[in-house]
């Protein structure tokens, strides 16, 4: 299969990373005063960062459950479920140590933020989950295509059971992939129903990528059930309430979020597939390509991981809209750069852990 055929995976991450950069940048660093909800500038940007994380989780779910579900035809799963392994625990692992506090460390000063879960512990462990699965299914791509439909239907319809879940009696390192009540900024449900969403369209791809019309019935389809999602999904569920009587639907029509991000992803997704051929930019792939370095190098920049000096601390909410809007742009470019000319590939972020765990198999063999 062409991989040109499916270039627009890497601008979707492409576009997925910078909204995330120009969106931690400004959201940290624009003075409260001009978070003014009746500003339509202010409205439209925070709609569209509200699309970032959503976006990020279906593109690395498809990408991941792509080339998974594809290394059948050279024989290589074995050697792709065990790298998936690897890489979600890498991930988590970045995860952790991005918020290790050294110098508190130091002074004999603990506390539980480094526990905080964020995209990337959610993201590492949503991989091994499809692993899992696949694993479960004998990896039969129809079993696991329809699977991770439900998958994801059944984590976005239940959203209210969980919503406000306590995990009281459960350690703090297990229960933030939970709860948010420590701080966690994503928990793995409904986070994860992204990720299905994701898997399930990758098995489309792979399904019926070499079929007549299939780009054309891919970019009307996922336009069409994305306006839906985004218009009448809530209706629907309205509906089903009124027609069976179970309070949950109900609940999920008056908190629609889930569903209607997922809409936005489709349209999203469909507007790329459909401009593919005219986005084939050596600089866009290589951005989509980085996504992982970009995010670690944008992250101690901001939050100042390790030190605890970052643009957070040291400029705070303080910037004014102009100064915001020039200071993200001096921000991608610096990010990106650093990422394009300090990394050579996305794996300079996780390749000491890799010799670490190759050396730790080294000793206990």
């Amino acid at each position: 299969m062409s991989t040109n055929r499916l270039y627009f995976i890497d601008a979707v991450r492409a576009f997925a990373i910078l909204m995330m950069l120009q969106g931690h940048f400004i959201d940290t660093l624009l003075d409260v005063s001009y978070r003014d909800e009746n500003n339509l500038i202010f409205n439209c940007w925070k709609y569209f960062r509200g699309i970032t994380a959503p976006t990020f989780f279906t593109i690395s779910g498809l990408i991941f459950s792509y080339l998974l579900i594809r290394a059948k035809h050279n024989g290589s799963v074995e050697k792709r479920m065990r790298k998936g392994l690897v890489r979600g625990l890498m991930l988590i692992g970045i995860g952790y140590l991005l918020r290790v506090p050294i110098f508190e460390w130091l002074i004999g000063k603990f506390n539980g933020y480094f526990l905080i879960i964020d995209v990337l512990q959610c993201i590492g462990l949503s991989l091994i989950i499809i692993v899992i699965i696949y694993r479960l299914t004998c990896r039969k791509t129809l079993i696991f295509s329809i699977l991770m439909l439900f998958l994801g239907l059944l984590i976005f319809i239940t959203e209210p059971l969980y919503r406000f879940i306590e995990v009281s009696n459960v350690p703090e390192l297990f229960s933030n992939y939970i709860t948010k009540d420590n701080g966690s900024v994503f928990t793995i449900l409904p986070w994860f129903g992204y990720v299905a969403f994701g898997a399930f369209i990758a098995t489309l791809f792979y399904r019926y990528l070499e079929r007549p019309r299939f780009k054309l019935a891919t970019v009307s389809s996922f336009f069409i059930i994305g306006l839906a999602l985004i218009y009448k999904s809530s209706w629907l569920f309205n509906k089903l309430y009124y027609l069976l009587d179970i309070k949950l639907f109900e609940d999920v029509a008056y908190y629609n979020y889930l569903f209607t991000r997922l809409g936005n992803v489709l349209i999203l997704f469909s507007i790329f597939y459909l401009a593919e051929k005219y986005i084939k930019q050596p600089l866009i792939s290589k951005i989509g390509q980085k996504t992982l370095s970009i995010y670690v190098i944008h992250f101690i920049i901001i939050y100042g991981s390790f030190t605890g000096l970052g643009l957070h601390q040291l400029i705070g909410k303080t910037l004014l809209p102009w100064q915001a809007v020039i200071g993200a742009l001096l921000f991608l470019t610096s990010v990106c750069f650093m990422s394009f000319y300090y990394g050579k590939t996305n794996a300079f972020v996780y390749s000491g852990i890799r010799r670490l765990i190759d050396k730790f198999k080294a000793y206990t063999s």
